[in-house]
């Protein structure tokens, strides 16, 4: 979104930017409702000894370092959201975690600690440039947890973090018109729709590393050009 506002030479508000997220967190629902159905019915009852409600658990533990990091950091995140040159970096050094996962190859289950750490990273990567999903992915991927486990992980640990970051941001909400948002938020569905669906199949099938190139790609290019328009 960063690069995309400096292509198209525009500004948007935190709001906007923050409910084309809800696009992603929709997709999330759909993909994994199954999932999160058990976990709710499992939580409701009760039943500690069930897999379901140690995620649900989890999901709680992991989100908990991301708001603290996110709170604590808003400022600096929502100032560092518009430089360039900052997301060049951002792009850089997810191109380095991600190429890091190569040949490795997880089969333990999500533990308390991963759980932290994940949270901790997601926190983190609200920095611009800094991939969300490829780097809590690629944490969970270092601790040795099964591919597909990291994944959903991953993604139902947005869905709070989203949720969060949009109503911290209502404050805005009369700055975007509702349709732009409506058509926003569509696009960022059908868009995000595909891209989990082709990130779940490149995980699954060991190729997580190959995003390094494009990062790598798209960080220099992005950091030429900064240095460009910083130069006199």
């Amino acid at each position: 979104m960063v690069l995309a506002q400096q292509l198209l030479k525009v500004t948007s508000s935190l709001i906007f930017d923050a409910s084309l997220h809800l696009g992603t967190v929709v997709v999330i629902l759909i993909i994994y409702r199954r999932d999160i159905a058990k976990i709710v019915e499992y939580l409701l009852k009760g039943d500690l000894k069930s897999e379901d409600t140690r995620l649900g658990l989890l999901l709680v533990v992991g989100t908990i370092p991301t708001m603290i990091i996110g709170l604590t950091f808003q400022r600096i995140f929502e100032a560092s959201f518009y430089r360039l040159e900052v997301a060049a970096l951002g792009f850089i050094v997810t191109g380095f975690i991600l190429y890091l996962t190569k040949s490795r190859k997880g089969e333990k289950p999500l533990s308390f600690t991963d759980s932290i750490l994940i949270g901790a990273t997601q926190g983190v990567a609200i920095l611009p440039g800094i991939s969300r999903s490829g780097s809590t992915i690629s944490v969970g991927i270092f601790r040795n947890v099964k591919a597909e486990t990291a994944i959903k992980y991953s993604f139902l640990l947005s869905v709070p973090a989203i949720i969060g970051a949009t109503i911290i941001e209502t404050k805005d909400f009369h700055i975007v018109s509702l349709p732009l948002i409506l058509i926003g938020v569509l696009s960022s569905m059908i868009v995000g729709y595909v891209s989990c669906k082709i990130l779940i199949r490149l995980i699954k099938n060991q190729n997580f590393h190959r995003f390094a190139y494009y990062c790598w790609a798209v960080g220099t290019i992005a950091l030429m050009t900064a240095l460009l328009e910083i130069a006199p």
